[in-house]
């Protein structure tokens, strides 16, 4: 049994697609599917048990992958890690800007030090990124970049710090369209609401009884899965969007739309996508699946 993607198997053979956060959730996932595609996988993250563990699962599944550890919000470190990628493996067709992070906290809660962090991850690091594939490779053989960002229109309240950083990533994402589009870069980026991903299960109890909720929220009355975001990365980096440029999809079941003057009916969730074969529930939304 193996990843069940819904684009043809070969599409990406001969192509060396980079993943940032490739450790876990939704940049694992895409991981596995890429690779399933014909790809060879690069998945870079900070530690490298997690990274590790996703290479091997991707190998026993018959796929190529390896990985590098690399602190995004590190110049010199991003430089050095995509120079070496490129010395040992050739060129970069696509590169997945997925890594990231936050944390919930009121705006007034937030210190700078938070604050800081917070940006340098979801924004400097994918600029760090971007920018060095562009300009050590990218600029004379084309490519595609795909930036994961998030649900913030209307705001992003108890996450201000990422809303400011995401929405940030989706006007970069429109100037490199701009600025890179001649020399064959399409820039484009996805906005996941709420995905049934294991970063689900690292917040506060507080957070994860809301996380219950959540789905009575969306008009599908349901969450995402991971390959339902994946399936959308990997699409924006074939051939098949060689026309999309500059674009943000939103991959959030219609959650932002209406308001609470139509309240949502509790009805029987929509039909669900999911062609991860080592996919699992996270721990906060089991009890929905017995």
């Amino acid at each position: 049994m193996g990843y069940s993607s819904v684009l043809r198997p070969d599409i990406f053979n001969d192509h060396n697609m980079v993943v940032t956060g490739g450790g876990s959730g939704i940049g694992r996932c895409s991981a596995h599917e890429l690779a399933a595609l014909g790809a060879h996988v690069v998945i870079i993250g900070r530690k490298p048990e997690k990274l590790k563990t996703v290479v091997a699962e991707i190998i026993e599944d018959g796929g190529s992958a390896s990985y590098y550890t690399c602190d995004i919000r590190d110049e010199d470190k991003v430089r050095e890690t995509v120079s070496t990628i490129i010395k040992e493996h050739g060129p970069i067709h696509g590169l997945v800007n997925n890594a990231g992070g936050q944390y919930p906290a009121p705006l007034a809660a937030i210190n700078k030090k938070g604050w800081d962090a917070v940006i340098a991850t979801n924004l400097t690091g994918g600029f760090l990124m971007a920018r060095e594939v562009f300009t050590q490779c990218m600029n004379t053989r084309g490519g595609s970049i795909v930036n994961i960002v998030a649900d913030m229109w209307g705001g992003m309240p108890g996450m201000g710090h990422s809303g400011a950083a995401r929405a940030g990533m989706v006007n970069l994402t429109q100037t490199a369209a701009v600025e890179w589009g001649p020399c064959g870069v399409r820039v484009n980026a996805v906005a996941p609401g709420w995905i049934m991903s294991s970063g689900l299960d690292t917040y506060d109890e507080f957070t994860k009884q809301t996380i219950k909720g959540l789905k009575h929220h969306v008009p599908l009355q349901r969450l995402a899965t991971e390959a339902e975001v994946s399936s959308v990365i990997s699409f924006l980096l074939c051939d098949g969007s060689a026309f999309i440029n500059g674009d943000t999809i939103k991959i959030d079941g219609g959650a932002p739309l209406g308001g609470s003057n139509f309240p949502l009916p509790k009805t029987k969730p929509s039909k669900m996508y999911n062609g991860f074969h080592r996919y699992s529930i996270p721990e906060v939304l089991k009890d929905d699946f017995e």
